[in-house]
């Protein structure tokens, strides 16, 4: 399907994506009258629509490439320090249930010939958080996104999670955190370097 112009409501601003809207908004609006609401009320009238184009932004990580993410932001790297980004949010949906979990994600890398503008780091988590995941995947695709492009000595991924279908249904438990993390190279090799890194997230 073509890519076109969506405007996301009331923000004035707008992103691009090639899903097939006006079936997602058909495919809402049944989902509505299947669990007993009458899309046809006043407050609903428009919520098809509205759900259509949240859908489309909520997983348009399917619809990007590293390549594209990236956009030739690879630069010489002039030491082989460690490098760390902590606290980048995320959001995103789990693919067991489709309800939300969100939370932070922590990067560190040692350089070996290149390094990657830091702003990159945060828009490659939003790809692969822009599809339904599961926690454990995420850290494992952000780190080997980041050893595939960088070929770096060690890359390693931690991530903080909360879970809505932990504290919405189920068990109902509204404290709890998961942790879940990626170690690779020197990250995975060496101790020390895996200590090092954890102690920069403390």
């Amino acid at each position: 399907m073509k890519r076109r112009m969506v405007e996301i409501e009331e923000t004035g601003l707008s992103f691009a994506t090639e899903v097939d809207l006006e079936r997602l908004q058909a495919l809402s609006e049944e989902w509505l009258r299947l669990i007993g609401e009458d899309p046809e009320r006043e407050g609903l009238r428009k919520t098809p629509e509205r759900v259509a184009k949240a859908w489309a932004f909520l997983t348009r990580g399917y619809r990007q490439s590293l390549g594209e993410i990236v956009n030739g932001a690879i630069f010489q790297a002039e030491g082989s320090e460690m490098v760390v980004v902590k606290g980048i949010e995320f959001y995103s949906l789990c693919e067991h249930h489709m309800l939300p979990f969100f939370g932070q994600v922590h990067i560190g890398y040692i350089p070996g010939q290149k390094i990657l503008g830091l702003s990159k780091f945060a828009r490659i988590v939003d790809m692969f958080a822009r599809r339904l995941q599961v926690q454990e995947r995420l850290a494992v695709q952000v780190a080997e996104a980041i050893r595939e492009i960088l070929e770096p000595q060690g890359v390693g991924v931690v991530v903080e999670g909360v879970h809505l279908c932990m504290m919405m249904r189920g068990v109902e438990k509204q404290h709890s955190r998961t942790v879940t993390s990626a170690m690779l190279g020197a990250f995975r090799e060496d101790p020390k370097t895996r200590e090092e890194f954890l102690d920069h997230l403390k």
